[in-house]
């Protein structure tokens, strides 16, 4: 049997931390952009479609790892809003795809614009210029570790 070398302390504290910070930070990103009338499921949802020119309800609730029922549901409110609509597939009419509106592509954007300005923000108040060339260093070793 083969044994894994013992994790050294600061492998082990800057997975810690690594893990806190991103949670952390993916929770005020997303309150950013935090839309009054849209629940945070549905603004995945909404981020899911848009670079997706359509998807059935079952490929949508296995991404979202939630029951194909919740998404049918999901996706009603989200057209009610039109925010997003379903056409037949062109490949197979018995299916129907779920797609953003031009509606639901303004949103998508506006989202992600009110993300990155409120981040770049809080860079540029918070932290000196040789701060921000570490967090760009630092983003250049989590990027690192997500390539395979």
């Amino acid at each position: 049997m083969n044994e894994s070398p013992r994790l050294s302390p600061s492998a082990v504290q800057a997975s810690r931390e690594v893990r806190t910070v991103i949670s952390r930070l993916r929770r005020r990103i997303l309150k950013a952009a935090e839309a009054e009338d849209i629940t945070f499921g549905q603004e995945s949802v909404l981020a899911r479609l848009s670079d997706r020119p359509g998807v059935t309800a079952s490929e949508l609730a296995s991404a979202e790892g939630v029951r194909h029922q919740s998404m049918t549901t999901t996706v009603a409110s989200l057209t009610a809003l039109g925010l997003v609509e379903r056409r037949p597939d062109p490949d197979d009419g018995r299916r129907l795809l779920i797609a953003l509106t031009a509606e639901g592509h303004r949103r998508v954007a506006e989202g992600r614009a009110a993300r990155q300005e409120w981040l770049a923000g809080e860079l540029q108040d918070k932290c000196t210029e040789e701060e921000r060339r570490a967090v760009v260093a630092a983003m250049a070793v989590l990027v690192r570790l997500t390539h395979e």
